[in-house]
């Protein structure tokens, strides 16, 4: 068994060697949208890992072209869907912000202040700054999110 430390709970997960940090985090309760459903193909299980990282998986090919696509890209950044924990003493942080899984979920903010960072579910751009009022103008430059969600879920279903 390996724990790993994740910024935020209060006590390490402890997951089997070779298990994903994705298992981790699940196994924490911190929630994930996994837009492609654990493949590798999209940014929502991005994090940081702060200590450790000789610990995990040397990065895949298709997590290598993933990570490309974050505009929030660091040296220290992994798809926790693709890392697996392979030593002891592995922590990792998750990017701030929300992702948004639909523009229509906006929709009922219209009018407040984004109370967090909200980022787009591929890319892990950020599509509203945290303090920023959301308006309904706003939501509708953001409907190309929708688009590119339903793509990813499409390509996830053809990939192994």
């Amino acid at each position: 068994m390996k724990r790993v430390a994740i910024e935020g709970v209060t006590d390490p997960v402890a997951i089997l060697t070779n298990q994903r940090l994705l298992d981790a985090l699940t196994e924490s309760g911190t929630p994930l949208l996994l837009a492609c459903g654990g493949k590798g193909l999209c940014a929502t299980c991005h994090v940081y890992v702060s200590t450790g990282a000789e610990r995990l998986s040397p990065r895949t090919p298709r997590e290598q072209m993933s990570l490309r696509m974050l505009s929030d890209l660091r040296p220290n950044s992994r798809l926790a869907c693709q890392a697996k924990v392979q030593g002891e003493g592995v922590t990792v942080t998750l990017p701030r912000g929300r992702y948004l899984t639909a523009s229509k979920d906006l929709a009922a903010l219209i009018g407040r202040r984004a109370e967090e960072r909200i980022l787009h579910p591929l890319d892990g751009r950020v599509l509203i700054e945290t303090g920023k009022i959301i308006t309904r103008s706003r939501i509708g430059e953001l409907s190309q999110v929708d688009v590119d969600v339903a793509e990813m879920k499409t390509r996830s279903l053809t990939l192994g």
